[in-house]
């Protein structure tokens, strides 16, 4: 592979565009495949544009939009300026798409039409943003309106003839940042977890030697661009080892193994509860009638993992990491299934240690505590949460990055992921800031205080939302009218599941609410259950607004 200073997205795709010009690269869904040197030429093409527009090295460009070539042409497009790429989740609105945006303190957004609503709802409220250039989601259609929250609007249009020839991006440098990708909040708002170009291509490595891909592969992948995963561990990978990626525009469980044909996609990757979804579905006597060997998975469902390589006829490799800190554990590929262990520490790379989350003291082999985990190698891991540095403290305290995953290593050097620690919620491979939904609950008049957490849904490591809510004195609290309000307000996966009227929130003695307790309380008699009342989000959240 390339050398430490080459590490970057800009050189991997000049490199890969020398070595494997006319190789297909990107096939999405509906699509002819573009090569990696048409990739690279069309994303020259759109790095003069935004160039043109005046972007320019380390600056911040916020991106939104739903899974397409535009949107990955784009990204690639702002690394070859050696700017940052800040891509927000599409199903943002209201208060996260403001916080997120204004917290990159970009002057640039680009977006696809479909984030013309949400985008132009915040008027006024954004204000470093400049300008905003819109690419159509329907690539026939350019009917776009001249403003957006205010600002003047293009639509990207890349002239393919305007690029003077000679004309090269400044690129980047390993250490610089590549992109900054937003993590869910805890007792605050989504924190911007910067990465670096050497973090990033670090990722694709791991991916690479972790699920043995080589030049005779083809990838498959359906997961949301704007994560980690799909960017660096799909895209990248494949850029490193010259295959092509089919990329699909949503994720159908219905469909999967259709598409895995179809695509003749030989490595895929997936979430636990994404695979949870795929094992419901009926099983077919021709399941495992494909040409898919491996699936790179975090977590590998215990419960239906043994299965799940029957059934697909498919070898799972189980990992764990986060965004800040790439995927230090992987199960070794010639090592047999071992359920609910997430592998072996790259111990080339990484230092891994199970503390006492009270005192940071290293725990004994066996015992549960908290991940930390340092480096080995510079640029390796983030360098912090961007414009948040008593975050970024609180986590790096000690020279240790504090994941706040607990779990515990064996004696035979085996890890085990347990739990979160925190008020983490993850739902359907999203992290949901709980502060981003009581912040859109207690505008609501009934409301005078609440508190979000996550309860276990019906797939393993995975969470559904039970919003706990305090009344106002003299108000009545109607569940439904409260979820209309929310409907309203929070991207679709934000909106609570459950919600519980409670007199009174429990406190610690120095007032912190105990969401440890409201949590293993879980689900009782007395919480409202929007699904065994019928309710249809996306028939609530079409409808007037509450």
């Amino acid at each position: 592979m390339l050398s430490l200073s080459e590490h970057s997205l800009d050189r991997v795709l000049d490199w890969r565009a020398r070595q494997s010009p006319d190789a297909p690269f990107l096939a999405f869904q509906g699509r002819a495949p573009l090569s990696f040197g048409a990739v690279r030429s069309a994303a020259l093409d759109l790095a003069f544009v935004l160039h043109q527009a005046g972007v320019a090295p380390g600056d911040r460009v916020v991106t939104i939009g739903s899974n397409s070539l535009e949107g990955v042409l784009l990204w690639f497009a702002i690394e070859l300026l050696g700017a940052v790429d800040c891509p927000i989740n599409p199903a943002f609105s209201g208060q996260p798409l403001r916080h997120a945006i204004n917290l990159v303190d970009a002057g640039l957004v680009v977006a696809d039409a479909n984030a013309l609503p949400a985008l132009e709802a915040l008027a006024g409220e954004l204000p470093g943003l400049s300008r905003c250039l819109i690419y159509p989601a329907d690539p026939g259609d350019l009917s776009l309106p001249a403003l957006v929250a205010g600002q003047p609007t293009q639509v990207l249009a890349p002239d393919v003839g305007a690029r003077p020839p000679d004309w090269r991006p400044a690129g980047a440098r390993p250490s610089d940042l590549c992109s900054i990708l937003f993590t869910s909040g805890t007792t605050g708002p989504s924190k911007g977890a910067m990465v670096t170009h050497a973090q990033a291509y670090a990722t694709a490595l791991q991916t690479v030697n972790g699920l043995r891909i080589t030049s005779a592969d083809s990838l498959f992948c359906a997961n949301p661009l704007f994560h980690m995963s799909p960017r660096f561990c799909a895209v990248y990978a494949a850029m490193l080892t010259g295959v092509q990626v089919s990329y699909d525009l949503n994720f159908s469980p219905a469909a999967w193994i259709t598409r895995i044909r179809e695509t003749r996609a030989t490595v895929t990757i997936g979430h636990g509860p994404l695979l949870e979804m795929i094992h419901a579905e009926p099983e077919r006597a021709d399941d495992a009638d494909t040409q898919l060997t491996r699936i790179g998975t975090s977590p590998f469902p215990k419960h239906l993992a043994a299965d799940f390589e029957r059934r697909f006829g498919v070898k799972g490799i189980e990992t764990w990491g986060m965004t800040e800190v790439n995927i230090p554990c992987w199960h070794p590929y010639d090592e047999p299934l071992r359920p609910g262990s997430c592998g072996k520490v790259l111990e080339a790379d990484y230092e891994l240690q199970v503390i006492d989350p009270e005192t940071d003291a290293k725990l004994p082999t066996g015992s549960v505590g908290e991940f930390v985990v340092r480096s080995r190698r510079p640029w390796l891991l983030s360098p912090g949460y961007y414009g948040n540095p008593e975050a970024t403290c609180r986590a790096w305290r000690n020279l240790w990055f504090h994941t706040g995953d607990s779990g515990y290593i064996d004696a035979d050097g085996w890890v085990y992921f347990v739990d979160r620690l925190g008020d983490r919620i993850r739902r359907r491979a999203e992290n949901i800031s709980s502060f981003d939904i009581e912040v859109v609950a207690r505008a609501h008049p009934a409301v005078l205080e609440c508190a979000a957490v996550g309860v276990p849904s019906e797939y393993a490591s995975d969470d559904d939302i039970k919003l706990c809510v305090v009344p106002r004195p003299g108000h009545a609290l109607q569940p439904m009218a409260l979820l209309a309000f929310l409907a309203h307000r929070l991207p679709h996966h934000m909106v609570p599941r459950y919600i519980e009227t409670l007199a009174a929130l429990p406190r610690t003695p120095t007032q912190k609410i105990r969401k440890a307790e409201l949590r293993r309380s879980a689900v009782t008699a007395a919480t409202w259950d929007r699904k065994a009342a019928g309710v249809s989000l996306r028939a609530l959240a079409s409808s007037g607004r509450a």
